[in-house]
């Protein structure tokens, strides 16, 4: 029975020439991520997906290892047509490795024996034809960590683009300059994981937190719609100092920066007596200090219905509630048509649609494949 390595070395393609440079020796260096790793000949990068064949950098293409419809808000973007759906698509493999991460299934795939998400084979354009099919007005690329499955995002953002819909990345940051020039003409929403505000604990995650802030920065710079999340775990990234450090760097950036704080429970390597779940009180104290430090829009995640008003979007100049939630529903919605508080006028920062358009769902669901795209899978 072939390995999952030989099954996805089959599924690959060249990387593009903007996101790798040939060595001496046949080597090559990746630019995909902030690793930017030198990888020997026949070797892979420390995302394991993207490897040296020859002198030659092959990169992941043409499957899935899994599809979803889920409420935009659930990505989480809650400045970025609100109630749409988003329909999510992803690969294998990432850059960092976090003992808590929820999809270990598919991001540690190669690094953890009992991770097992075989690919589904696939193509842009049947990703979008099922996108659209399931009603979906934004496709987005997470699960594994995009940032090394660029090209592949890429071809199925360029038919999602002719199609009419919204692309976005649910993404670790550990980007370069280089991979977000090669995205930026196809790629509207960016929501950055920013795990601490501590290198030591990037470097438990296997990466360094320099070149996760400069891609905060250079994302906000290059105008792509930018939201934050921080999943806040108790002992690890809750102290009152790095909280504190994180929105000010925030603040610093745009104080217009929405900054969901979200709450951890126990998965994959962090369960039972690792950690501690959070409560409500944790999420309330780290908005105190979000507020503090002069972010506007501050959002407490994963607690519906336990954290106060810290579920809606409120106009930053009159506190008029614009838009009611409760976990991923849409209760109310007043924003004017051209995204300003109805009340005082204020402009409300994001990307709005002229009116609420409903939602199809508020919880996630397993799309309806077509004919077409269930065949294929089975090709």
């Amino acid at each position: 029975m072939p390995t999952l390595r030989t099954i996805l070395d089959q599924r690959v393609r060249e990387a593009d020439s903007t996101l790798y440079e040939k060595l001496d020796n046949n080597r090559v260096r990746c630019f995909a991520c902030g690793h930017c790793c030198p990888i020997p000949e026949g070797q892979p990068g420390v995302c394991k997906v993207r490897y040296n064949g020859g002198g030659t950098l092959y990169v992941p293409w043409g499957y899935t290892a899994g599809t979803q419809c889920d409420p935009v808000e659930k990505k989480p973007f809650f400045h970025a047509y609100p109630g749409a759906l988003a329909y999510s698509f992803g690969m294998l493999g990432c850059d960092l490795h976090c003992a808590y991460c929820q999809n270990w299934v598919t991001s540690q795939a190669l690094r953890d024996s009992n991770a097992v998400s075989p690919p589904l084979p696939a193509s842009p354009e049947h990703l979008v034809r099922d996108a659209i099919a399931q009603g979906a007005k934004i496709l987005v690329s997470t699960y594994n960590e995009p940032l090394i499955t660029s090209e592949w995002a890429v071809a199925v953002f360029k038919e999602a683009k002719a199609a009419g819909l919204i692309t976005g990345f649910v993404s670790n940051g550990n980007a370069t300059p280089q991979v977000l020039e090669y995205l930026r003409p196809w790629i509207d929403l960016y929501k950055v994981d920013l795990k601490s505000f501590d290198d030591r604990h990037y470097h438990e995650l296997g990466g360094r937190i320099g070149p996760i802030l400069d891609s905060i920065r250079r994302i906000y710079e290059i105008g792509l719609w930018l939201e934050i999340v921080t999943l806040l775990i108790p002992g690890f990234n809750d102290s009152p100092d790095e909280l504190r450090r994180l929105t000010e760097f925030l603040a610093g950036i745009s104080p217009d920066i929405p900054w969901h704080v979200t709450a951890f429970h126990g998965d994959y390597k962090m369960q039972n007596d690792v950690a501690r779940d959070t409560t409500a009180d944790d999420l309330l104290r780290a908005v105190e200090i979000g507020r503090q430090s002069g972010l506007r829009y501050i959002y407490a995640g994963n607690l519906p219905g336990q954290i106060g008003p810290w579920e809606d979007t409120r106009c930053p100049h009159c506190n008029e509630t614009l838009i009611e939630r409760y976990g991923y529903l849409i209760k109310h919605y007043r924003l004017s048509a051209d995204g300003h508080c109805p009340k005082c006028a204020t402009a409300i920062p994001g990307r709005w649609s002229p009116s609420f358009e409903g939602q199809i769902t508020s919880r996630p669901f397993s799309p309806r494949k077509s004919a077409l795209f269930v065949a294929i899978q089975n090709r």
